[in-house]
């Protein structure tokens, strides 16, 4: 197979990806769902809190940026952030307590009741996401898993799943992605104006 033709099939299935959620009504609905939760949080104003690792971490941190930056509009900010981007945080958390409770630690001192929690995980079962969700639910917090085909074990504790239908891990983060600039689009339009 020449190189061409790699890059196209390469973008054709990710394509095929994103037709695969266009052709999912429950998936959408819940898109919907979702970017529904996150405009009454932060009408409220709660924050949006976003956690991921490795690629996912960076997805976590691009979309937090959509939402306390700006999107499309020169507009208020909004209170999210990834909770990863404190390195001196995560690596004394990480020595002391074990990775596994990195995003649980940090939900216990700083989440509230409202806040929505967006656990990113191509797996469904990273474990400090998944001991994260737990204390997201105790603390009476909205849980969004976004995952691959499954949701793994991330599956159970969600309010709103956004599980991407595929196993193969780039193009899951290709459509994470996408269904995340949605989601900020729909917010900043509901809070902002058309």
């Amino acid at each position: 197979m020449d190189l061409i033709t790699k890059i196209n099939n390469t973008i054709q299935e990710s394509i095929a990806v994103k037709q695969a959620i266009c052709q999912d009504e429950t998936l959408l609905n819940t898109i919907q769902a979702v970017a529904m939760a996150i405009t009454n949080s932060l009408k409220a104003d709660h924050k949006v809190l976003f956690c991921g690792n490795g690629g996912s971490a960076a997805d976590a941190q691009h979309l937090a940026a959509e939402f306390s930056g700006r999107f499309y509009k020169d507009r208020e900010p909004l209170y999210a952030e990834a909770l990863h981007c404190n390195t001196s945080y995560l690596t004394a958390v990480g020595n002391d307590y074990g990775y596994d409770q990195v995003y649980s630690r940090i939900l216990r001192g700083i989440g509230k009741p409202g806040d929505v929690l967006v656990g990113i995980s191509t797996s469904g079962n990273s474990v400090n996401i998944l001991e994260g969700m737990k204390v997201a639910k105790d603390k009476g917090m909205i849980v969004v898993s976004m995952t691959g085909s499954s949701g793994g074990k991330m599956k159970a504790g969600s309010d709103f799943l956004i599980n991407v239908p595929s196993q193969d891990t780039p193009r899951i983060q290709e459509a994470h992605i996408t269904i995340g600039h949605i989601i900020c689009e729909i917010v900043e339009t509901n809070l902002f104006g058309a």
